[in-house]
C-alpha cells in the first residue's frame, strides 16, 4: 500500500506542477483590498503600458513618470497601495490579453475609448480628449493630409492614429512604439507622421527637434482616453478609477498635472459621467 501510494503521488507530480505554473503565470498570488478591490498581486495596481509615450508614460531616470502615471497613482492612493508599470506591446493592451492573462490590473496608455475596443475591455470614464497632429517638416507648407498623397505617412500600430490614416486612403508605415516612430521620421524613412497631439509637442520641446519640424496640422477627433480594466472583471476597481479621475476634475488636481506635463493650461475638461 505504501508503495502504490508512493507511485499516485509521483504520478500526480508533473499535473501539479502543471497546475501550479497556470495559476502563477503572470497573475501573483493575487489579492483582495479591505475596500472588496480585486488586485493581481498585494500592495500594488499594476498597470500595463506601452514605453515610451511621453507625456503620458515615459522613463526619467530608472522611474516611469507622467500624466497617466500621476492619474493611476490616485486610485492607487485610494486603496492603500503602490503603482506598478508593466511595459508590453500596446496591441496586446487594447486587445484585453493583457488584462484577461493576469499581467497588470489596469490599462493606462493614452488610450482611446472605441466600440471595437469596449468589445475586449471595460473602460473608465473619459480622462482626455483626443487630438491628432499631422507632424510635418519645417517650412514644408504641408498643412493637410491631402497634401500627401504618394507619400510615405508614419503611424504607431494599433492606434486611433493608424485608424484615421487608413478612412483617408493611406497604406501607412507602421511602427511598434512611438520611441520607433520618431526614429523612422528623423532618419528620413517617412515624409511626414501622425500621433497624439501631446505626444507630438513633448517631441517638439526637444533640443534639436523643434528647428527641424512643426505641427502641420491638428485634428480633433471628438473622441476620448480613458483607463481599461478586465471586461466584467473588477467593477471595484472600475468604480474607485472613475472616483479618482472625478475628483481630480473637481479638486483641480486634473488640471494642475495637465500643466505639468502638457506644458500648457487645458483647454477643455473631458466631460465625465
Amino acid at each position: 500500500m505504501a508503495r502504490r501510494s508512493k507511485l499516485k503521488v509521483l504520478a500526480l507530480l508533473p499535473v501539479l506542477a502543471l497546475a501550479v505554473t497556470a495559476c502563477g503565470s503572470g497573475s501573483g498570488s493575487g489579492s483582495t483590498t479591505s475596500t472588496g478591490v480585486k488586485l493581481v498581486e498585494a500592495g500594488k495596481i499594476k498597470t500595463c503600458t506601452n514605453l515610451p509615450y511621453p507625456p503620458f508614460q515615459f522613463k526619467q531616470g530608472n522611474k516611469v513618470v507622467g500624466f497617466d502615471v500621476d492619474m493611476i497613482d490616485l486610485a492607487a492612493k485610494k486603496l492603500g497601495v503602490t503603482q506598478e508599470i508593466v511595459d508590453i506591446q500596446f496591441d496586446v493592451i487594447k486587445s484585453g490579453a493583457a488584462l484577461d492573462s493576469g499581467k497588470c490590473d489596469v490599462a493606462a496608455a493614452g488610450m482611446t475609448i472605441t466600440d471595437e475596443r469596449k468589445q475586449n475591455l471595460d473602460f473608465s470614464n473619459p480622462y482626455f480628449d483626443e487630438v491628432i497632429a499631422l507632424m510635418v517638416p519645417k517650412g514644408s507648407g504641408i498643412t493637410s493630409l491631402d497634401q500627401l498623397k504618394g507619400k510615405k505617412l508614419g503611424v504607431q500600430r494599433g492606434t486611433t492614429s493608424l485608424d484615421y490614416a487608413k478612412e483617408k486612403g493611406f497604406a501607412a508605415t507602421e511602427f511598434e512604439d512611438s520611441g520607433k516612430q520618431l526614429q523612422a521620421f528623423q532618419a528620413h524613412q517617412v515624409d511626414a507622421v501622425l500621433q497624439d497631439l501631446p505626444v507630438v509637442n513633448d517631441w517638439l520641446n526637444k533640443e534639436g527637434l523643434k528647428d527641424k519640424y512643426e505641427v502641420g496640422a491638428q485634428i480633433k477627433t471628438g473622441a476620448q482616453y480613458g483607463f481599461a480594466i478586465k471586461k466584467g472583471g473588477n467593477p471595484e476597481l472600475l468604480k474607485t478609477i472613475n472616483d479618482a479621475i472625478g475628483a481630480a476634475i473637481k479638486d483641480g488636481t486634473w488640471a494642475k498635472a495637465y500643466e505639468t506635463w502638457m506644458g500648457s493650461a487645458p483647454d477643455s475638461t473631458p466631460t465625465t459621467k
